[in-house]
């Protein structure tokens, strides 16, 4: 039974998911679930994803929301296919893992996200202008943490260690919406370990693919803010 993958390659959480079923060569259906068109709020779709978000995984009868509890299920059941081990190896490998997602969840990703808010969404979609104080308490923000990566991977080539895990892949969703499609790349150009790990990890086929769909709509919604800013 092929898994079925909910979402649309706009969304950045959902893209988190799509790029690992990619990463490990996993054959899937892609069910079109928009946010923007409302599809999330239709009676079917909450049937299968109470809580109406993006992306929703389901293999068989299992269904499986929260973009990190899927990209952890891919890399385990298909530890073997396409990049292996993206989970680790073994209890230490995937402790670090494990503690470098947390991080790309509750800190990396939310600060990317006010960021991108400020500079792509709020022109876009409301017609506001990006508050400068909070792009600079944010860019600030993200700075220091930034730095911490920086000491990092200065002793690993990647976050869990010295092999590619779905900690590094986590980051690229909103990372690169704000350093590529936002093109604010002041903060990796200055930190010269973080830039050739995110060179590294952008640079994967896996990614590629989900930039190469997703473009028109990013590129839409930079034309957008631009528009916005130079009006």
């Amino acid at each position: 039974m092929v898994i079925k993958a909910y979402g649309t390659y706009y969304s950045p959480n959902a893209n988190r998911a799509f790029l690992v079923l990619h990463e490990k060569d996993v054959e899937f259906e892609l069910v079109k679930i928009s946010i923007l068109e409302g599809e999330h709020k239709t009676p079917e779709y909450l049937a299968l994803q109470p809580f109406g978000l993006v992306p929703l995984l389901q293999d068989g009868d299992l269904k499986i929301f929260e973009s990190r509890a899927i990209i952890r299920y891919i890399a385990d059941k298909f530890k073997d296919q396409g990049t292996p081990n993206l989970y680790g190896s073994t209890l230490a490998e995937r402790s670090q893992v494990d503690q470098w997602l947390e991080l790309e969840n509750g800190t990396f990703s939310p600060i990317a996200l006010t960021l991108i808010k400020e500079h792509l969404y709020k022109p876009l979609l409301y017609k506001q202008a990006a508050d400068p104080k909070v792009v600079e308490e944010f860019t600030e923000k993200f700075a220091k943490i930034l730095d911490i990566y920086e000491a990092h991977l200065s002793k690993h080539k990647y976050l869990a260690g010295d092999f590619v895990s779905i900690a590094d892949l986590a980051h690229l969703p909103f990372g690169y919406i704000y350093f590529n499609v936002a093109e604010k790349p002041e903060l990796l150009s200055s930190r010269k370990r973080v830039a050739a790990w995110w060179k590294e990890i952008s640079s994967r086929p896996a990614w590629k693919k989900v930039v190469s769909i997703a473009a028109p709509d990013w590129e839409s919604w930079t034309k957008g803010a631009k528009s916005f800013y130079s009006s």
